[in-house]
């Protein structure tokens, strides 16, 4: 099962937060390392830094936002299995930091990974 969550947002075990994954290619404004529940950081799996500049989460651009980042993810194939087969086992979060809920980067790896 893969769900995602703002990284700002605390953790919850009962919930079923399961293997937590934050995929964005900057750390988070304002938190530390040291005490924030994430078990892994796939910088590697975020969008390139000119895709994110370009797209500044505007849902104008959304479709095709999604369109060159799924292409970008065709070069990281290791990286997308790897999440496919941890969720197969349980569940994954996916962690992102964007305000913007709807149109994010997790939002479209969610996508591609079910």
């Amino acid at each position: 099962m893969i769900k995602i969550k703002r990284i700002y947002d605390a953790p919850t075990p009962s919930a079923g937060d399961g293997k937590r994954v934050l995929v964005d290619r900057l750390w988070p404004r304002g938190l530390r390392k040291e005490g924030l529940v994430v078990d892994e950081w796939m910088k590697e799996i975020a969008p390139s830094s000119g895709l994110r500049k370009w797209f500044g989460h505007d849902p104008a651009k959304w479709e095709e936002f999604k369109k060159r980042y799924m292409k970008e993810l065709e070069e990281k194939k290791g990286l997308v299995e790897g999440l496919r087969k941890d969720a197969r086992l349980g569940t994954v979060m996916i962690l992102y930091s964007a305000k913007e809920a709807e149109h994010n980067n997790a939002v479209a790896l969610k996508d591609l990974l079910q």
